[in-house]
């Protein structure tokens, strides 16, 4: 059989699969309650600064915290989130990781002509390459390591693996935190809450699987116990990323650094992908890269954080970026 003729078959036989074909709406649904909670949420983070009167930027305050849990905007954009996590997990529980998560990518779609509408930044063409780079580069991504990669079961000491490279992981983060954060913009917090959120994604699909196989041993609690403490610092990421920059500046990074985490954690930690050609890895090489210059694009080039003179922490735009014409 040629490579052509592999290749074929290969993908012929994932989408044979009823399962797959109902994890696929689940994960879509999943991205546009996902692109609603953002707004909500975002809308609620601005709403808490200004009645505080301080910027949350550098970190979230404990009294801000306070006061997003009664703002009925953050309360209903944590409910739309709430149905997309639900949506993630019924996806996950049926469809391969490689192929549930990069279909998130959609919500960056659907944030960015909300976001426009809503706030008035139309998107300019810089941004809006941006955006097809997020977006092309994670499918990129994703579309071969969905022919090539195969889904295996998660062993005791693959687990004790990733467990261990995700406490490295919050370590690192939070002495960033500690020590940069007066430094730190929303480009720190939307990648720390995508790694973060990678980690999340594939100790969830581990425990769904060992759940349906009834092995809920005392390893799959510490697992459930990581993925809750990796869920919070998160959020906690993200929450202070909208209060330094556009909501779909924050789904842009989730949506593809989250992804990308996950499907490196199969492919490394895994070995998800070890039947995968050489060129199949330069492939995945180059829409990684794709995709993160998409995002760092997004940074420097959004609209709403051009006019808003946001200190990024990294180069922006030339000086005519500000005033110019959206496409």
């Amino acid at each position: 059989m040629t490579g052509a003729e592999d290749v074929t078959e290969q993908l012929v036989g994932v989408f044979q699969n009823p399962k797959l074909l109902l994890g696929i709406p689940l994960a879509l649904a999943g991205a546009v309650f996902m692109s609603l909670g953002a707004q909500y949420q975002h809308r609620g983070v601005e709403k808490v600064e200004r009645l505080s009167g301080a910027d949350g930027a550098t970190g979230l305050s404990l009294d801000q915290v306070k006061r997003l849990l009664l703002r009925p905007s953050w309360l209903i954009g944590t409910l739309m989130l709430g149905l997309a996590i639900v949506c993630q997990l019924a996806a996950l529980s049926l469809a391969p990781l490689i192929v549930v998560q990069p279909l998130g990518a959609i919500a960056l779609v659907i944030t960015t002509l909300l976001n426009a509408r809503i706030s008035g930044h139309a998107p300019t063409r810089q941004s809006i390459t941006a955006i097809v780079c997020c977006v092309g580069g994670i499918f990129l991504f994703v579309s071969f390591a969905a022919i090539f990669a195969v889904e295996k079961d998660i062993t005791d000491t693959e687990l004790f693996t990733i467990l261990a490279v995700l406490l490295v992981v919050i370590i690192v983060l939070g002495a960033c935190w500690l020590i940069l954060r007066h430094r730190m913009r929303a480009l720190f917090y939307v990648i720390g809450a995508g790694v973060l959120y990678g980690f999340v994604a594939t100790l969830a699909k581990a425990v769904i699987k060992r759940i349906e196989a009834s092995n809920f041993e005392w390893i799959t609690l510490v697992c459930v116990i990581a993925l809750v403490a990796a869920s919070a610092v998160g959020a906690y990421f993200v929450q202070t990323a909208y209060s330094s920059g556009p909501p779909d500046l924050v789904i842009a990074g989730l949506t593809v650094v989250d992804p990308l985490i996950a499907v490196l954690i199969g492919m490394v930690v895994l070995g998800e992908a070890a039947a995968a050609p050489g060129w199949v890895l330069v492939i995945f090489a180059i829409a990684g890269a794709i995709a993160v210059w998409g995002v760092v694009g997004l940074a420097r080039f959004h609209p709403q954080v051009l006019s808003e003179s946001q200190e990024l922490g990294i180069t922006r735009g030339s000086g005519d970026q500000p005033g110019a014409t959206p496409s």
